[in-house]
């Protein structure tokens, strides 16, 4: 089957490394957040792209899911020296692909021209490309005044109370060629357990992304983020709250009804299903949590399952499918 993912960083490229593992990865396309992406030391930094193409390159940091792995950060405690802010953790290896990134744009290329060359350099068989070429930045409204999204994860740690969330740049921007294309002729569309509010938000909200997935709905699955109301990883449950939205499968189901058909949760929040279904998706339920590979392949087998059942649903003279199908994790 052809796939096409819309990711954000490290708890998107868990399950798109499950997914390259059990499917042809030739077949797999990934569009990818760059909200995040922010200029420091005259550098072009895109780390969600980074993330997830270090990932499938299989040369990220195990330990925290993104960087290098057994990375050195010499340089960036020279920069210290000479009173230069160390916040945003630049590795010395990492530094390279910044570097070549930031010379590249300056001679003309596109993001997403730079994006593929780096996923071919690493060996990455399937598709990366940016939401855009143009700038989308995410900033976040809090006490503080409007920050950054770095700054407000990376530097503050989370901490201000987010008041607004407003993608600068959004409405001028245009999907990256092939992006469109990608999600009109997937077999499957999944939305990776990312942030849905600045991971998957910031695709959402360049015209033209979220009316093509409305029309694919029936074909597009989101595994949920956030298990027993909790967040694996990042502040997805906190913003959730702060921003007014319920924290849980359900609260996550309301923000993607229009676009989503079929919504993979967690066994601990099964009880939410028949809430779910009653937005009109499915719920599928299965074990959700990624800590090892085997996980990652067995959640990844079970999105494929989903994915196939939805094609069989969608065929002429084909029955329909119970909105809840309970699933059991397979090796």
């Amino acid at each position: 089957m052809r796939i096409a993912a819309l990711a954000g960083g490290v708890g998107a490229s868990k399950l798109l490394l499950g997914l390259a593992r059990v499917m042809d990865s030739r077949q797999l396309t990934v569009i990818v957040n760059t909200g995040d992406d922010l200029a420091l030391h005259g550098l072009e930094i895109s780390p969600d792209l980074d993330i997830v193409t270090y990932t499938l390159g299989g040369v990220v940091n195990p330990a925290t899911g993104w960087g290098f792995d057994k990375e050195t950060f010499w340089f960036l405690e020279r920069l210290a020296v000479y009173g230069c802010p160390k916040w945003f953790h630049l590795g010395d290896r990492d530094l390279a692909t910044h570097v070549y990134r930031t010379d590249e744009l300056r001679k003309g290329a596109t993001l997403a021209q730079v994006a593929d060359s780096i996923r071919c350099a690493l060996g990455v068989q399937a598709r990366i490309m940016p939401m855009s070429n143009q700038p989308v930045r995410t900033m976040i409204g809090t006490q503080n005044g409007s920050l950054h999204f770095q700054e407000y994860l990376v530097k503050l740690r989370a901490k201000p109370a987010v008041r607004r969330i407003r993608f600068e740049g959004s409405r001028d921007a245009k999907p990256a060629p092939g992006v469109l294309e990608a999600l009109r002729t997937a077999d499957g569309i999944v939305i990776c357990p990312s942030n849905p509010l600045i991971s998957i938000g910031p695709i959402l909200a360049v015209p033209g992304i979220r009316e093509a997935l409305r029309k694919r709905r029936d074909r597009v699955i989101a595994v949920c983020p956030l298990v027993g109301g909790k967040s694996l990883k990042g502040p997805s449950d906190r913003m959730m709250t702060q921003m007014g939205l319920e924290a849980s499968a359900s609260g996550v189901a309301r923000l993607y009804q229009d676009i989503c058909g079929t919504l993979l949760i967690d066994r601990t929040d099964s009880a939410q299903a028949p809430a779910i279904e009653a937005l009109g998706m499915r719920a599928v339920c299965g074990p959700t949590v990624m800590r090892t590979l085997h996980d990652k392949v067995r959640v990844a087998r079970l999105v494929l399952e989903s994915i196939s059942n939805c094609v069989a649903h969608t065929r002429p003279g084909r029955g329909n499918m119970s909105p809840i199908q309970n699933a059991r994790g397979r090796k």
